[in-house]
């Protein structure tokens, strides 16, 4: 579960100042595209933080170069991680969009 301005959600969301997606069914780490962060993208964040679930977890270099190279920072962590990350940026006035992945169940 995250918490988001008091509000609790139980899926995969994309958060930004703005808006928050509730619909995100990103695939699995592992076969992650650019399109599953086009959401994320579509936001022009200065920063798009990934946070992976329960613990790191490493993306492939292609997805992170294709990002990168529309001028967007990529940082990957977990997901509590992302959300402290987040809420510092945001308080910084930054450009930030969190795409986070709930811990699995287990």
């Amino acid at each position: 579960m995250v918490r988001i301005n008091g509000q609790s959600f139980r899926c995969h969301v994309i958060v930004s100042a703005g808006r928050i997606i509730t619909d995100w069914e990103p695939r699995p780490i592992a076969e992650l595209r650019v399109e599953d962060f086009q959401a994320a993208i579509d936001d022009q964040p200065e920063t798009i933080l990934f946070g992976t679930g329960a613990k790191h977890r490493f993306v492939s270099n292609f997805l992170l170069t294709a990002i990168m190279s529309q001028g967007i920072g990529f940082e990957v962590m977990g997901t509590a991680a992302a959300c402290r990350t987040y809420n510092l940026l945001l308080g910084e006035g930054r450009r930030v969009v969190a795409a986070l992945l709930l811990p699995e169940p287990g």
